[in-house]
């Protein structure tokens, strides 16, 4: 089996579920060695109250070929963090792949509702649990990361830099959230450029995570039934794997730095770099959201995917 990323150590910060489960599963895919933290584990659940574990994600990258190591974290909290990043190094002496995917706002947003209607409470505990999270964690893992040129930082969004800047994003606080990570991208790239590092914004489409499945009443095996629901989910939707495959393409990318700062989705890179996702397709959602489900055209998935 092919193992572009085998001996490179990676850190997916929020791997418990959705984007960041399907991340380490496709570093762990590659042969990485992932440490995958979130705060649901077997023996105790976060406030967030999801049944999927830590453990579980470790296990999956296990089976998908790498090394998972599952570690307890909240990521709002320094101390926990630092010592986090003290034992990778320990442990393992380098990190080359950092994924900041931690978010958990999901029971935060009140769509579509202005500012000074929208409970003011949620709305700043979702940007702490989305920005404040990255920059902890950034703030302790960089420094391992650059003792070794090659490190990619990659800060997981909701949007392309040019989709977010022309459309509103559900509410302010959404809004926010999601563009000041794609700033942050930017940021990190200018303080990483010195020593041959890399950091960039990603973005996956309509993503099929867990609570997603959930709400169109479908699992992964008959996604396609949520066409009853919504024709443009059956359409274009994809499976966390696929951003997953993204990050793995980068990481293994001899021309990483070309892309430093930049925004990408997950169907923009299936077609540069030719990976697909778990049925064989590569799904353009950014692009079918903005000529076909924005422009009000009916469910089409032909020519985007």
């Amino acid at each position: 089996m092919d193992s572009p990323l085998a001996g490179k150590v990676a850190l997916v910060a929020g791997a418990t579920r959705g984007a960041g489960r399907g991340t380490a599963v496709a570093l762990g895919e590659a042969g990485a060695t992932v440490y995958c933290t979130g705060r649901t584990t077997r023996d105790r659940r976060s406030a967030y109250d999801r049944a999927e574990t830590i453990e579980e994600t470790a296990e999956m990258v296990a089976a998908a070929g790498g090394h998972g190591i599952a570690a307890a974290v909240d990521h709002l909290n320094a101390a926990e963090v630092e010592e986090l990043i003290r034992r990778i190094d320990a442990e393992r002496g380098r990190l080359d792949i950092l994924v900041n995917d931690v978010w958990g706002g999901e029971n935060l947003i009140e769509w579509n509702t202005p500012l000074w209607e929208h409970n003011l409470d949620a709305g700043l505990k979702m940007l702490h649990g989305a920005v404040d999270t990255h920059l902890v964690t950034s703030h302790f893992a960089l420094p391992l990361l650059i003792r070794r040129p090659g490190g990619l930082v990659v800060e997981m969004t909701d949007g392309t830099r040019e989709y977010n800047t022309a459309h509103y994003r559900l509410s302010a606080f959404y809004d926010l959230a999601k563009s000041a990570v794609l700033r942050l991208a930017f940021s990190q790239a200018e303080e990483l450029k010195p020593f041959g590092c890399t950091a960039l914004a990603l973005t996956p489409g309509w993503m099929r995570s867990e609570m997603m499945l959930e709400h169109y009443g479908v699992t992964e095996a008959n996604w396609r039934d949520g066409a009853a629901i919504n024709p443009h989910f059956a359409a274009i939707s994809e499976s966390p794997r696929f951003v997953g495959r993204a990050v793995a393409a980068l990481a293994a990318d001899p021309d990483l730095h070309l892309r430093k700062g930049g925004s990408f989705s997950s169907g923009g890179l299936a077609r540069e770099y030719g990976f697909t996702d778990v049925d064989g397709s590569q799904p353009d959602c950014w692009r079918y959201l903005a000529e076909v489900q924005d422009a009000g055209l009916p469910a089409d998935p032909a020519g985007y995917r």
